[in-house]
């Protein structure tokens, strides 16, 4: 335990805690917290008010206060010359290993996340800002148990960072007796540790910025770095950021989201799989917006292609990055004949994106780097974006974002059983601290928990039918936990079962899955369960 001034840490000692942790940077976090911490409180008070509209009946739509944003004719800040080409994104947590794999991928920009594949343990979050700092000085090194070693290449990947959105708290440090924004100590730790030396470097302090709901949020996140900006005596404008579109809300708010942050934009992106998550949370109580099984709700399905072709016309007209969604698939070392049809997938959906006027995507594995980039490369070129192709063909209601029926969609008991199987093997592995998980051959993070669980949620909530027959309800849901859980112990073993935290897992599966009222995230539910 440490204090400075006004901001007390209260988690527990890691290994590179004292050297993070500096009084200097406890202060600098703590001027944020002081300075902002009201207005982030405003403004998740102002989502539950939302809430309570669209619970009466209300739908969203484009907002009239701010059409002369829509309607006028203005650019985001020009692009830093290492942020030009971003064909081929990777992602990750922050652990060395992962670090030096993702920025040697091939990969033109590593987004390293605090956020959704992270279990924000404190050693996760600490020692994971040290990583950071040694992979931008280039001293980072792992040595693996079994001797080997990894290093990173001359040439890596640009470096971004997610913080966690701003719904969370970071309970492990308080400012004037109460817990502080994750956001802020994420970005501010950061920040103040990394933004000089970057520059000094020939890069910058680039971010991704998650789960935005609204401008004002994304104001908020603008004032926050131009405050950052003159503390450290850096120009305003050094900072860049991509916003993820992955909130239904945020999708009629696209273009003043980026007109909030046009000093500091980067682009926007396709957050594919928070979206379906959003669309079931924010539209729970309606039977209308009932989804059939997660696999069905691809990015061909009418309204998930509304979004994406808004965001590429919407980027595209101000000047900024279209970004595409996740490739998930990790490829198995055992089964040829899985990995040719994913790969198959993965080129449809790369190569779909780069036809539709993205200027770069995302995947999780650095086997797949190479067949995106060719999918980008095709289109491309040696141009290192399109940001050129305006897509004025391109015109969305909002009844078409609104519009969720799937067609051909069913919900089947395969469905329900990969919901229960993936959303408590999940939860199992965050709670070890390990927030990317490989399930089923897909990397699986908070975002597709989340669709597990509130998928099971809104089954039940609506007495949904099975195309098998039956009625889905909270003790179907249970005798499939139990069916599915013995396949996992089964397979695992006696031995690696019990060093697991299945128990806990399930119980926490079915506090966010089977309660009467819909928590608003499973992470808050799970986080007093880990360190």
């Amino acid at each position: 335990m440490a204090t400075t001034r006004q901001v007390e840490v209260k988690g527990p000692a890691t290994v590179r805690g004292r050297e993070v942790l500096s009084a200097e940077a406890l202060d600098f976090v703590a001027r944020l917290q002081l300075e902002f911490g009201d207005r982030r409180l405003e403004l998740l008070r102002a989502r539950d008010e939302r809430q309570k509209r669209i619970d009466a009946g209300e739908s969203p739509d484009f907002l009239a206060a701010t059409s002369s944003v829509r309607e006028s004719d203005w650019k985001v800040a020009s692009i830093p010359h290492d942020l030009r080409d971003r064909r081929v994104e990777i992602t990750g947590p922050t652990d060395a290993k992962m670090l030096i794999n993702a920025l040697n991928s091939g990969a033109r920009v590593f987004m390293a996340d605090f956020e959704d594949a992270n279990s924000p343990t404190w050693a996760n979050l600490v020692d994971g800002q040290a990583n950071l700092t040694d992979a931008i000085e280039r001293s980072l090194e792992f040595t693996s148990p079994e001797g080997k070693a990894y290093r990173l290449n001359d040439r890596v990947a640009t470096l971004l960072v997610r913080p966690r959105g701003w719904h969370l708290e970071e309970r492990h440090v308080e400012v004037g007796g109460k817990p502080m924004s994750g956001s802020l100590f994420d970005f501010g730790m950061y920040f103040f540790r990394n933004a000089r030396r970057l520059l000094d470097k020939g890069s910058g302090p680039y971010f991704y910025l998650a789960k935005i709901e609204s401008h004002l949020e994304a104001r908020l996140w603008n004032d926050v770095f131009d405050f950052a900006q003159d503390a450290l005596k850096i120009p305003r404008g050094t900072i860049r950021a991509t916003v993820l579109i992955e909130t239904i809300l945020a999708a009629f708010e696209m273009e003043e989201i980026l007109y909030e942050l046009r000093t500091h934009s980067s682009g926007l992106n396709a957050g594919r799989w928070d979206y379906i998550f959003s669309i079931i949370k924010k539209f729970r109580n309606r039977p209308d917006f009932v989804l059939p099984d997660r696999a069905q709700v691809t990015m061909t399905v009418p309204f998930m292609r509304a979004y994406t072709e808004l965001l590429v016309k919407t980027c595209h007209n101000h000047g900024a990055h279209a970004m595409g969604g996740m490739a998930a698939f990790i490829p198995s070392r055992r089964d040829a004949e899985v990995n040719r049809v994913a790969m198959a997938k993965v080129k449809e959906d790369k190569d779909r994106e780069a036809g539709d006027g993205f200027d770069g995507t995302w995947v999780a594995h650095p086997d797949l780097v190479e067949i995106a980039t060719q999918s980008f490369d095709r289109v491309l070129g040696d141009r290192p974006n399109q940001i050129e192709r305006l897509r004025p063909d391109v015109s969305v209601s909002a009844s078409q974002l609104l519009d969720v029926r799937v067609p051909g969609g069913t919900l089947t008991e395969d469905g329900l059983r990969l919901d229960v199987s993936v959303g408590v093997q999940y939860i199992e592995s965050w709670l070890r601290g390990v927030g990317a998980a490989a399930i089923n051959n897909l990397m699986e993070d908070v975002a597709t928990a989340e669709i597990s669980r509130s998928q099971v949620w809104q089954w039940i909530r609506h007495s949904a039918r099975l195309a098998e027959g039956p009625v889905v309800t909270d003790d179907l849901a249970r005798e499939i936990a139990d069916e599915e859980l013995s396949k996992v112990r089964e397979r695992l073993g006696e031995e690696l079962w019990a060093k697991g935290r299945f128990s806990e897992a399930r119980t926490v599966f079915e506090q966010v899955a089977l309660a009467k009222d819909f928590p608003q995230f499973l992470t808050l539910a799970a986080l007093n369960l880990i360190d």
